[in-house]
């Protein structure tokens, strides 16, 4: 890991860059993908599947027995823990459901907002180097206590055109209404444009890689909504001296194994722990059977000493980080001052892990500086806020004044008219 210290601000945009590829750069593979899905859909669906996965595949969608077949084949006692996770996270999504906000503004006229669940969505789980089973927990689980009718999932099949048990299994748990055996930009083409087999969405959720980023960005030119642009992921530590080094080299790890262009930075007010933190690194990652991975990530990755909080938190910031560990004495003015980030885990015993699996938190989260401006998955994210409202007689003689006034200085003569027939309607009732 690259070692910095007291890096002055001018330098602080280069020094957090991502090691990511631009958009422009993989846009126009995305766009060609989208082109071909939108002229001749499962046709260009199967050729980019064996193009990329290394499949031929004649029908994309997972077969009831394939489910349950998974059901038999996964271990009990991951069973049981994802049954935990399932719970924690049912608990944490079903509590942030909101009641009706209804009142009169004035006598006479009731306005009120109601949430609506989106009808259909399309999740994304990756699978290629990880099967990322846990992220199904993440978005169908809110999917579902939202009340959305279609929850279609895609995930790129193996080399023989099989899905891992696992994701198979959490889907059916989580009530997952229909699973189809496609990735990558092909399969968020497929949610936006619809085909003979895959069914089109409203909205589509999960991370992926950097060619899923920007295939989904580009399915917004398209009139589908996403939950974020969610790409690799990225860690950032802050610790001092009361921190344990060996579980901050291990929290680093835990990420730079997601892929070769995940990134993690340490940043500290302590020599010396950035010095322990640094051997325990090198030690750990001997042992991980995706060190590989893991050390492609350490190498585009960050050891930052600053010399007080105040500049620390500011270079925090700056960053946006996806996930944030804070494991400093100084805790409350870390968390005071957060503006920036998707998730927060405090203390030597909240692992990122904790977060990722079964704390009950969601791991749907922005990366690439966008934690500044977007939210992490959560279940407002599976919904729709529709507002109502209704006017009385009464309402419209003591509102339809104002109204009147402000169309004819807007120029809007129709506006006004629409008010002003009302209002004669009603006095000439009166007289």
């Amino acid at each position: 890991m690259k070692k910095v210290f007291n890096p002055s601000r001018k330098d602080w945009c280069d020094l957090l860059k991502r090691p990511t590829q631009s958009m422009d750069e993989l846009e126009a593979i995305v766009e060609t993908v989208f082109r071909e899905v939108q002229d001749t859909g499962d046709k260009a669906l199967q050729r980019y599947t064996q193009k990329f996965d290394g499949v031929t595949l004649n029908d994309f969608r997972v077969p009831v027995s394939a489910l349950e077949e998974a059901n038999n084949s996964v271990a009990e006692p991951l069973q049981r823990a994802i049954l935990l996770a399932k719970k924690n996270i049912e608990t944490f999504h079903a509590a942030q459901k909101t009641d009706r906000v209804a009142l009169e503004t004035m006598e006479g006229v009731r306005c009120w907002q109601e949430k609506r669940p989106i009808q259909k969505v399309g999740l994304y789980i990756p699978g290629g180097t990880a099967p990322l089973f846990s992220t199904i927990l993440m978005l169908a689980i809110p999917a579902k206590i939202a009340g959305c009718q279609e929850i279609v999932l895609c995930t790129p099949p193996d080399k023989e055109g099989n899905i891992n048990p696992a994701i198979l299994f959490t889907a059916a748990l989580c009530g997952v209404t229909q699973i189809y055996r496609l990735g990558g930009i092909q399969a968020i083409a497929g949610m936006t444009f619809g085909s003979a087999t895959i069914p089109k969405v409203y909205k589509i959720f999960g991370p992926g890689n950097q060619y899923v980023t920007v295939a989904k960005q580009i399915a917004t030119k398209y009139g589908v909504a996403i939950d974020m642009p969610a790409g690799p992921s990225e860690l950032l530590v802050v610790a001092d001296d009361t921190a344990n080094a060996a579980y901050v080299a291990s929290d680093l790890l835990s990420q730079a194994e997601h892929g070769a262009d995940s990134q993690v930075i340490l940043v500290s007010t302590s020599k010396q722990l950035i010095k322990t933190v640094e051997k325990e690194i090198e030690s750990q990652i001997k042992v991980l059977p995706r060190r590989e991975i893991a050390q492609k990530a350490i190498d585009n990755s960050k050891l930052i000493y600053m010399e007080n909080d105040e500049d620390a938190i500011d270079l925090i910031n700056e960053y946006g980080p996806e996930h944030y560990i804070v494991c400093v004495s100084n805790e409350d003015f870390y968390l005071k001052n957060a503006q920036n980030a998707g998730s927060v885990f405090i203390g030597n015993y909240t692992p990122e892990s904790a977060g990722d699996y079964a704390s009950g938190t969601n791991h749907t989260l922005p990366t690439n500086g966008y934690a500044k401006q977007y939210s992490g998955v959560n279940l407002d994210s599976f919904t729709k806020s529709m507002t109502f409202q209704k006017i009385s007689k009464n309402g419209m003689l003591k509102i339809g004044t104002a109204i009147e006034i402000m169309a004819e200085a807007e120029g809007l003569q129709a506006h006004k008219n629409a008010v002003t027939l009302r209002l004669k309607d009603i006095k000439n009732e009166r007289l």
